[in-house]
């Protein structure tokens, strides 16, 4: 079997049975203890901690609903609520296919407090980032910017351990009925799809 690195780029854009979510849809409720609980990998979070609402989104690096999210709305989002210490945002790493689990492992290999510039960085080239012929090279060359350098990454997309955990917070997910991205759990209540501010300001304001 080739080694893990040589497996995530011949692997290339092929997606899992999983889906992009284009459009927003609401579902169930899960059980808001559990979905909050930190997993084995650590949790990604922006905002406080005692914020009285939760928001936690699945997503995939590859996922240009997601990148849309990011593109689009984000940066509103972060301002209106997060850093304003309304809404503590937990982001979660679901990769559906061999690019995304290698950007995944990149942000999570970056230093710590530069993890959602890397998130950022990936979605906001996700076109010409995906289109490249070389897509380790591509994946590289946005990486370089937030400390890695060739061995470094190398070593990153190597890590047999990193990409395990991934897994794991990728089954976590599906354990919470998460089956297409970007999907959203605000206080426990799953929207599925890329919202746009108004649709995130109907669910949250009734909440604060």
């Amino acid at each position: 079997m080739p080694p893990l690195d040589r497996r995530l780029f011949l692997a290339g854009l092929a997606a899992s049975p999983l889906l992009f979510a284009p459009a927003v849809a609401f579902a169930q409720t899960v059980n808001v203890q559990e979905l909050h609980a930190p997993g084995e990998l650590g949790e990604k979070v922006l905002g406080p901690a005692d914020a009285k609402v939760t928001v936690v989104e699945y997503a995939s690096m590859s996922c240009p609903h997601c990148a849309q999210f990011d593109r689009d709305v984000f940066d509103e989002f972060r301002l209106k609520y997060v850093d304003s210490g309304k809404v503590r945002y937990i982001f979660r790493e679901f990769p559906l296919n061999a690019p995304a689990y290698a950007a995944s492992m990149v942000a999570r290999c970056a230093p710590a407090d530069r993890y959602f510039d890397v998130v950022h960085a990936y979605f906001r080239v996700q076109d010409t980032w995906l289109s490249s012929p070389d897509l380790k090279a591509a994946t590289l060359d946005i990486a370089k910017p937030f400390g890695l350098n060739d061995k470094s990454f190398e070593a990153c997309i190597s890590n047999q351990a990193l990409f395990q955990g991934l897994e794991g917070v990728k089954n976590r997910g599906v354990s919470f009925g998460v089956q297409a991205t970007p999907t959203f759990f605000i206080n426990g209540k799953k929207l599925e799809g890329s919202p746009s501010l108004a649709e995130l300001d109907k669910e949250i304001e009734p909440l604060l």
